[in-house]
């Protein structure tokens, strides 16, 4: 098959960063977040917008919020670049979903279905090791070293408050994209409480389906 371009959703602590590894190694493709964008295009010229600063460094290095056509433009760039992507992180909101229609032309748009209560589990169980900055999780991926198990530290933001106030903010931002989608009949849904190898197999199974 083609190169597949795929846009995966899913709230934090649905497991988007590991499935989307198992799809750049299977099927050859790139994986294309807005992180990554913006710190390979920092430097990108953007004189040209009517915007404050005439690069996206300069909104990183004073902290701010690069704004929404900036963001739209490097990930425009990006997909260009790709033969097939899987692309995550974006978009956030609707304005951007209807962005991201004018750039490209998806071949499955992946939702990883995951409860409440059990993403807070999973976010609130992980844990840091300050040494390595590995991450590990009390219940499904502790230590085997107990040295290692001893200076793990959990990080401010997976604290259960913050846990639930940015799963709040995904929702309220996010639930229209899911919608847009759904109303365009393009939307799968995978059930992400499954194991990380049976989710592997619906998503596998789910993108060749789409070919």
């Amino acid at each position: 098959m083609a190169q597949p371009r795929i846009l995966i959703l899913g709230a934090p602590g649905a497991g988007k960063g590991t499935q989307s590894a198992n799809i750049v190694e299977e099927f050859d493709v790139e994986h294309v977040t807005t992180g990554d964008a913006l710190r390979a295009n920092k430097d990108m010229d953007i004189s040209d917008m009517d915007t404050e600063y005439d690069t996206p460094r300069e909104y990183m290095d004073q902290g701010e919020l690069v704004p929404d056509e900036v963001v739209n433009a490097i990930v425009d760039e990006a997909l260009t670049q790709a033969d097939g992507f899987v692309l995550d992180g974006y978009p956030r909101n609707l304005e951007q979903a209807e962005e991201l229609e004018e750039m490209t032309d998806l071949d499955v748009v992946l939702m990883l279905d995951v409860g409440e209560e059990e993403l807070v589990h999973r976010l609130t169980g992980r844990r840091l090791d300050p040494e390595t900055g590995e991450i590990y999780h009390v219940e499904y991926n502790p230590p085997e070293d107990e040295e290692v198990e001893e200076r793990l530290v959990q990080r401010d933001d997976d604290d259960e408050e913050t846990v639930r106030e940015r799963l709040r903010v995904y929702h309220e931002n996010t639930e229209p994209v899911v919608e847009y989608y759904e109303e365009e009949g393009t939307l799968e849904r995978v059930d992400g409480e499954q194991t990380p190898d049976e989710v592997w197999e619906d998503v596998k199974a789910t993108i060749e389906d789409a070919a």
